[in-house]
């Protein structure tokens, strides 16, 4: 029954693969290759400045980590977190908010800030956390070979 099961799961894999992604010289298929060895993403959305909702995106993104791509985008009230100026953020059993932020970066996690968001509040990128970046479109899309799930808080 598993071999049944496991021979579906191929077929589908490979029946979603266009001749134009035909490897012409050699046996396979680069595209689904590439599907099935991508590692997913996960797009952790924080937008607010509740302790409870940011300090449990950061943990999250820890958890995460350490199987698959993450990315974390500040936005609206936010980027107020990301701030040098920011209160470090405490409650209840999770590290506080200063330590996750300096643990994800330094674990090589990309946090971006909007910089619209952070215009709005009339800071620059001057005053962020050392570490913390930006928002570029194109990182959204290309952190990760494969899919991108998304996590808002």
């Amino acid at each position: 029954m598993k071999k049944i099961l496991f021979l579906f799961v191929a077929l589908a894999l490979f029946a979603g693969c266009d001749d134009d992604d035909y490897d012409h010289d050699g046996d396979h298929h680069k595209d689904c290759e590439k599907h099935i060895t991508a590692k997913d993403g996960m797009f952790i959305h924080v937008s607010s400045d509740d302790p409870h909702r940011v300090l449990m995106a950061l943990k999250m993104a820890e958890l995460i980590s350490e199987d698959h791509e993450v990315l974390m985008y500040f936005d609206i009230k936010g980027v107020e977190v990301l701030l040098k100026t920011s209160k470090d953020m405490a409650f209840a059993q999770f590290p506080s908010s200063h330590a996750q932020i300096k643990k994800l970066l330094d674990s090589g996690i990309v946090i971006q800030a909007c910089p619209g968001c952070l215009e709005a509040t009339g800071h620059t990128k001057d005053e962020l956390m050392p570490g913390v970046v930006l928002a570029d479109k194109e990182t959204f899309f290309n952190f990760t070979k494969g899919r991108i799930l998304t996590m808002d808080y």
